[in-house]
């Protein structure tokens, strides 16, 4: 078979699945769905503002609730700010920005939410505050609202305990940006019933999303893969591997990026605190030297002011002494040894994600990493590419 045709047959596979994905094996025809005709969003930040478009896009008024209204009042000018951009684009016409920033209302209030029928919410990444912010909505919310964490990590069913009704509880894990991600991974806990999590697919599908559900586990399927990724991607810089070096394996397979770049690009201080570093990993070095990534000019890159990305001698220097340090031997690798060293750990994870159940088919786990992490379409997707069908 000429590439030509293998090409196009990755093609064809990728897109076929990606229409498979909506489908959950054994809710039927015969399963009536919930109406969303209401949706609350709690959280204006980033994640909260996208998802909000997203409903606001297709007619669906959303209520959007915040803390505090400084905060309110930016998640709502950064909303109108990108609907403005695409207005200039030629993409909207002044008219429609102001139907879809009609449909969106702020609020201090949690209360507000009482009568939506849809309810995510989009906050910090803790447990603990999850839970008390589903506590709450269990208290207001009406009967049959459907309840949705944004999470990414965290479990869905110890969020769905702080209910009486976690029945009526899932996980909607949009990407950012989240008026511009195709992917959608809907959660299903263990005690989510039949028709929320079908109302949850099919409004995926009606606000322009790739839904693909996915069982409770660490990082459900797209994240649980990323970090065995990020593993092979540090073992390989405490061999004497550097970021450029890795990252080039990867963008020339296709990808928009490397894991370096990406961590770059979402800042190296994710999670570090300066007060508890004691510079034990190289990322904790390069925060402590202010290099925090894109943001502040300097992090596994050196940046211009214009963003241009250039490697940096400085942190070539930094790992050849971590490496030292750590009695690593540093050696050459080849980028096909690099590529195989960082996709590998990914397919065999993605084994194990069908093995335990948590992705339905193979062909889901490939709308996944197509549609959320830049895995080159031309390639049909990360299972279907190791052979795995």
């Amino acid at each position: 078979m000429s590439g030509e045709d293998k090409g196009a047959q990755a093609l064809a596979h990728i897109a076929a699945a990606e229409r498979k994905a909506a489908e959950v094996e054994g809710i039927g025809p015969d399963v009536a769905t919930r109406p969303v005709r209401t949706v609350g969003v709690i959280g204006a930040g980033t994640m909260g503002g996208g998802i909000s478009m997203n409903f606001a896009n297709v007619g669906i008024p959303v209520t959007i609730v915040e803390r505090e209204q400084a905060a309110l009042d930016r998640g709502l000018k950064v909303i109108r700010a990108n609907y403005e951009r695409s207005a200039q684009r030629g993409k909207l016409t002044a008219e429609q920005v102001e139907q879809r920033m009609a449909l969106l209302t702020g609020s201090l209030d949690i209360a507000d939410l009482k009568d939506a029928d849809l309810i995510i919410e989009a906050i910090f990444e803790n447990m603990a505050i999850k839970k008390d912010t589903f506590a709450k909505l269990d208290s207001i919310a009406k009967p049959g609202a459907i309840l949705a964490s944004n999470t990414s990590y965290l479990n869905v069913d110890e969020i769905a305990s702080a209910t009486g009704r976690p029945q009526d509880v899932l996980g909607m894990h949009f990407f950012s940006p989240a008026n511009v991600m195709k992917l959608l991974e809907v959660v299903r806990g263990a005690k989510t019933a039949p028709d929320v999590l079908k109302t949850a697919m099919e409004t995926g599908v009606k606000i322009g999303k790739v839904p693909v559900v996915s069982g409770v586990c660490d990082g459900f399927i797209g994240n649980r893969m990323l970090s065995t990724r990020q593993q092979a991607a540090n073992q390989l810089l405490l061999e004497g591997a550097m970021p450029w070096e890795v990252d080039r394996a990867l963008t020339d397979f296709g990808f928009p990026m490397g894991p370096f770049q990406m961590s770059d690009l979402a800042g190296l201080d994710i999670g570090w605190s300066k007060e508890t570093s004691k510079g034990e990993t190289l990322r904790d070095r390069l925060c402590e030297m202010d290099r925090r990534g894109q943001k502040t000019s300097a992090g596994f890159y050196d940046y211009g002011p214009d963003r241009s990305r250039t490697p940096s001698p400085v942190v070539e220097q930094l790992i050849r002494d971590y490496v030292k340090e750590k009695g690593g031997t540093p050696r050459e690798h080849s980028q096909a040894e690099i590529l195989d060293r960082l996709l590998q750990p990914m397919v065999a994870e993605g084994k194990k994600i069908l093995a335990e159940g948590i992705a339905q088919r193979p062909g889901d786990i490939d709308a996944v990493w197509v549609n959320g992490y830049g895995w080159p379409r031309a390639t049909g997707g990360i299972m279907y590419w190791a052979g795995v069908r």
